[in-house]
């Protein structure tokens, strides 16, 4: 059986040799560099199934190595799970507009990091439990390909877009609050992370261009797709 591969790209040498130790424990196959350039070229030549990237690194800062990333063809759709012992929401916000999949803010648990690490990785390469494709007002999904298409036209989506996605259209016309969000998309219940739904619906909303609208917000309770 192939083992998972995680790139870690942090400077802190304590928490990279303690993270490098748990994650092989934990039976990935783990690469690592203290270095942002060099764990840019790492990411690239090695894709990874994720990266784990601190923000603040000598040589490239975690902002960039991930703008990178996913302006990259080849590259974009490997999850990124962002490492900051940054607690400003402006900083969290940023990184997840960047296209990061999830972010953790130092200190953390081992336990809780590889929750997500895990959480993240069923997004990317679980297989889907329903119909091959949904249609709904010219979007068209492919759950096998893990495609989005509008009027024919692929439209580039990161692994969760693609799941918050279908999850909206697939729960159409209920409304889902931002917690059951939370649990169906990412898959897990945190308090204080409701945000990351909202900045994801943001930048989904962005690629869907002219069909933005059809994510309608409900105040107070949280998102729909419409009917």
């Amino acid at each position: 059986m192939t083992r998972e591969t995680v790139l870690i790209v942090e400077d802190e040498e304590d928490i990279l040799n303690l993270l490098q130790f748990n994650f092989e424990s934990a039976g990935f196959d783990v690469h690592a560099t203290g270095d942002g350039r060099e764990g840019l070229a790492m990411a690239r030549r090695l894709k990874p199934d994720i990266v784990l990237l601190d923000l603040m690194l000598p040589g490239m800062d975690g902002f960039d190595i991930c703008k990178s990333l996913k302006r990259d063809q080849e590259t974009a759709q490997i999850p990124v799970v962002m490492l900051t012992a940054r607690g400003e929401e402006v900083d969290r916000i940023v990184g997840l507009e960047l296209g990061a999949d999830d972010y953790v803010v130092k200190p953390f648990s081992f336990r809780e990091l590889l929750l997500r690490v895990r959480a993240v990785l069923r997004r990317s390469t679980g297989q889907p439990t329903e119909r091959a494709t949904m249609e709904r007002d010219g979007l068209s999904i492919d759950l096998e390909a893990h495609k989005v298409f509008i009027e024919g036209k692929e439209v580039g989506l990161t692994a969760t877009e693609f799941k918050l996605l279908s999850e909206l259209i697939r729960t159409s016309p209920r409304v889902r609050t931002r917690d059951q969000l939370l649990t169906s998309v990412w898959g897990y219940e945190f308090e204080g992370y409701a945000r990351t739904v909202d900045t994801h619906v943001r930048r989904l909303r962005q690629k869907l261009g002219d069909h933005a609208a059809l994510i309608e917000t409900v105040r107070g309770v949280g998102y729909r797709f419409k009917e």
